[in-house]
């Protein structure tokens, strides 16, 4: 098993924020998601695993899925519970079953990262579109982040939204990378993105 399989992440959420929580609750086609419950993301290829994978989880716990994903290159899923020893039991399980450590997994890259102050009210109008959070408000402060593996960011924005008073505007975690965009004061986003910078750099796992 271990020989054709990769774990390319492996992200354990202890406790989802209110706007990361809503945001997810808007893309989400499984179990819906509430603040407070934890949530565990596991990427793979080959991507059709998942589907092995996450009848292992869920019929060893409580723990329920909300995300079952296989795109072109890689799969994806999201357990979650409003207990985090469930989660956690959940995540063992699967490690299990694939025969692995959690140091198997990849460690997060960030690939691009921008700070843009004082946005242009027809840039915010732009990216007003394409969001399912909250709105960007001509002014504010923006912060624009990348990383690979993907699923990685839902770690970044969840821990983004902990340490600031930020507006959570876009999560992406499906796909070669993973993208974030929050608003808010420049200060704040500061603040956001030390705070997603420093939860992906203490993952550890295979460079």
């Amino acid at each position: 098993m271990a020989d054709e399989f990769e774990l390319r992440a492996y992200c354990y959420l202890d406790r989802m924020q209110p706007q990361y929580a809503s945001f997810v609750g808007t893309v989400t086609q499984g179990d819906l998601p509430v603040e407070g419950m934890a949530a565990l993301y596991v990427e793979m290829a080959p991507g059709n695993h998942v589907f092995r994978v996450v009848d292992v989880a869920v019929k060893s716990t409580m723990a329920r899925p909300g995300a079952q994903i296989v795109e072109r290159q890689f799969g994806m899923f999201e357990l979650h519970s409003e207990s985090q020893a469930e989660v956690l039991q959940a995540g063992e399980a699967v490690l299990r079953e694939l025969d692995l450590d959690v140091t198997a997994r990849k460690q997060p890259q960030i690939a691009s990262m921008q700070v843009i102050t004082n946005v242009s009210p027809y840039q915010s109008q732009l990216l007003n579109r394409f969001t399912r959070g909250m709105m960007l408000v001509a002014g504010q402060t923006m912060l624009v982040l990348e990383c690979t593996p993907a699923a990685y960011i839902n770690l970044a924005a969840n821990e983004a939204e902990k340490a600031a008073a930020v507006n959570l505007m876009h999560v992406t975690s499906v796909g070669v990378y993973g993208r974030l965009w929050m608003a808010g004061t420049e200060a704040d986003i500061l603040a956001a993105r030390n705070a997603a910078v420093a939860a992906l750099e203490a993952i550890d796992g295979r460079d």
